[in-house]
């Protein structure tokens, strides 16, 4: 059978922590991931007898979900790529990859520390089949291990001693059983329209999918990225009583940062949506909208930082004085996390000429039509 008549079948070996367990490592050694191969072949060998007839692949290493779940499935793709240039008949045709020295063989393969703390850690498997019995074999591992997909007591034994963790459970999943699982979790914590685009990207990245939050921000997807509404013109939107606008632009502040570590997380980056003749900046952790250019008929642009209980700054506007001190709004721009904010600020007051000192306002400034605003006359 040549490699390139494979059709790669994914799933993973869910690792299930007991409440408070934190292990040290998350990747394993050569031997130890050969060792390991060998148990989960067993395994699925006693559910599915026709996984003999296929190549079984397995990667030393456990990762969140979050990791494997991206457009393009690179981890997958990557273990794949890696076993079809083993020679068939090796290791019995059970292939493992793990770390050498430190480091596992190829860059999508190393878990990312910054996800490493989360309750599930999941080992990415799959089973290189041949066309002619692929279909069949998928619809049976399909079925078998989402009903009876327990990890056998060595192999549990074995992930406990080897990673030093106890474990509520170690299941086989499919990737679709994880894309189930995943969506329902997003569904549970009110993330469904997040859902709506991870799952376009991953699985039609060709198809623009278009969602609102559960705020009402409109959201797309398109062309390998996301797209939000920006806060400032989703209240610009929303008739809501001038005494609940501020909070509930904080809330749409704290809607924009949740679905910016999200898509972060899974590889899809996200900018502000809007109309045409705005124009919309980026950088590491904020976003920003710039509305107009600095007048030379009015003040030096001002920065001044809107604030709300519980999540600090929640956007920083840039603002000009005229004749009465009335305001003219030059740009908002939104951290995404409490580091960014000194960028976010170096960043507008070089687009705008201006210094980088930053007012704090104590509070959410709206002007008399409830739009986010600046003072109109100088702050003492």
């Amino acid at each position: 059978m040549e490699s390139g008549s494979l059709q790669a079948l994914p799933a993973v070996l869910a690792l299930e922590l007991s409440a408070g367990e934190h292990p040290q490592r998350w990747s394993l050694s050569r031997d130890e991931a050969a060792e390991l191969a060998a148990l989960v072949a067993e395994d699925l060998h006693a559910l599915v007898p026709e996984v003999a007839q296929a190549r079984l692949t397995l990667g030393g290493a456990a990762f969140d979900a979050v990791e494997l779940l991206r457009p393009g499935f690179p981890v997958w793709a990557t273990l794949d790529e890696l076993a079809r240039r083993v020679p068939r008949g090796q290791l019995e045709n059970v292939v493992a990859f793990g770390h050498h020295e430190g480091r596992m063989p190829a860059q999508p393969l190393e878990p990312d520390p910054a996800y490493a703390d989360g309750p599930m850690r999941l080992l990415p498997l799959s089973v290189l089949a041949n066309e002619d019995i692929a279909d069949a074999l998928s619809e049976r591992l399909e079925v078998e291990l989402v009903g009876r997909g327990e990890a056998g007591a060595q192999t549990a034994d074995w992930l406990m001693r080897h990673f030093g963790v106890r474990l509520e459970h170690a299941r086989y999943l499919s990737r679709n059983d994880l894309l189930a699982l995943t969506c329902v979790q997003y569904e549970h914590v009110n993330l469904a329209p997040l859902w709506q685009l991870l799952e376009a990207a991953m699985l039609t990245p060709y198809q623009p999918e278009t969602a609102l939050s559960a705020r009402g921000l409109a959201l797309r997807y398109a062309d390998g990225k996301a797209w939000m509404q920006s806060p400032a013109q989703w209240l610009g939107e929303q008739s809501i009583d001038m005494s609940e606008r501020g909070h509930a632009f904080a809330g749409a502040v704290f809607e924009l940062r949740q679905y910016a570590a999200l898509l972060q997380a899974h590889g899809i980056p996200l900018q502000l949506d809007g109309v045409a003749s705005t124009q919309y900046l980026h950088g590491d952790g904020w976003l920003a909208e710039i509305l107009a250019d600095t007048d030379a008929g009015y003040d030096a642009p001002t920065l001044f930082a809107h604030e709300a209980a519980g999540l600090g700054v929640v956007a920083v506007t840039v603002a000009q004085r005229g004749s009465g001190g009335r305001a003219r709004i030059l740009a908002h721009g939104y951290p995404l996390q409490p580091a960014a904010l000194g960028q976010l600020i170096a960043t507008l007051a070089d687009r705008f000429g201006t210094a980088s000192d930053l007012h704090a306002l104590g509070r959410i400034q709206l002007d008399e039509n409830g739009l986010l605003a600046a003072p109109d006359t100088a702050l003492h």
